[in-house]
């Protein structure tokens, strides 16, 4: 009979997944991914219903690595909230699954596993698409998402300058006050990103909030945000003069306004270029769409149940 599942909750998450060990493996999931070998990696686009009544969606994010072992699905609410809300724009859940006998084996929060997860593809894409000798980061929207990509991208690569955006002059202020490293406040989106090599889009917009004309040839943008295909923050001149790279090309047809709505052609998968299938076009304007991948759910969740093993076959 198996052993009831383990239930690892958000501050225990935190404490176990690290950067240092997480990059290397999502990294390794996202070429993966790519070759499209069912052995690998079997992932569904996102499923999602609506929750009219509360201005939200439940996303359902399945995936299997059968070499690996791994079975897991990510529960995620995301919502589109007003400007001012104390409510969470995000909530997530992720099951960690015996593939041979079909049991849980493990209940695990989501929310550090879907903010890290998601800034370590980012800081991927940056590693591979962004000029080495970029200096200034912009990061638009001040959110978990904005904290946790900030956290990465000073962790490993080095900005001599950092701007945050905000709707508000409040979101700024605690954004500043919450972060270890320097940062500045910017008013307006155009002052935050005139002049940056890289650029996170992190926001709650629904409608483009990040203009082409504004966008230093070169830079590189990674853009989290709008996971709907109605919504948007990036301007069609940016879609269309930018080489777009995307995490999963059926997601982004499926799931991203930004594509969709822009008639924007992908050029790439990241994991293309992680596998040497597709150049980095470095010295060319980038856009990373990231839509988020139960793949990236699992191998964080596997790492996340792992740790939590070797801590306790010692206790």
């Amino acid at each position: 009979m198996a052993a009831p599942p383990v239930v690892i909750w958000e501050h225990e998450v935190a404490r176990l997944l690290h950067y240092r060990d997480l990059i290397p493996r999502l990294e390794e999931a996202l070429g993966k991914f790519s070759r499209r070998d069912s052995a690998e990696v079997i992932q569904p686009v996102r499923t999602t219903i609506a929750l009219q009544k509360h201005n939200g969606f439940l996303g359902l994010m399945p995936t299997y690595m059968e070499n690996d072992g791994v079975l897991s699905t990510k529960f995620v609410c995301f919502y589109k909230r007003e400007d001012g809300s104390n409510l969470p724009s995000t909530q997530a859940t992720v099951v960690l699954l015996d593939p041979e006998y079909g049991n849980v084996k493990a209940v695990m929060d989501g929310e550090v596993i879907t903010r890290m997860r998601t800034a370590a593809a980012s800081a991927i894409s940056a590693k591979l698409l962004m000029r080495p000798d970029a200096e200034v980061l912009a990061i638009l929207g001040t959110g978990n998402q904005a904290l946790s990509h900030y956290n990465v991208f000073t962790e490993i690569f080095s900005f001599k300058e950092v701007r945050v955006w905000s709707h508000t002059r409040e979101g700024a202020e605690r954004f500043c006050k919450s972060v270890s490293g320097p940062v500045t406040a910017c008013v307006s989106v155009e002052e935050a990103v005139r002049g940056a090599d890289a650029i996170v889009t992190v926001t709650r917009c629904t409608e483009p909030v990040l203009f082409g004309q504004w966008v230093k040839p070169g830079a590189h943008v990674a853009a989290v945000g709008a996971c709907r295909p109605d919504w948007r923050e990036l301007d069609d001149v940016l879609m269309k003069e930018a080489m777009v790279y995307v995490d999963s090309r059926e997601g982004a047809m499926a799931e991203s306004g930004d594509i969709i709505l822009s008639g924007a052609e992908v050029f790439a998968e990241i994991g293309d270029v992680i596998n040497g299938t597709k150049p980095a076009y470095r010295e060319k304007t980038t856009v990373f769409k990231s839509l988020g991948m139960g793949v990236e759910d699992a191998v964080s969740a596997k790492l996340v149940f792992d740790q939590w093993n070797a801590e306790a076959s010692k206790r």
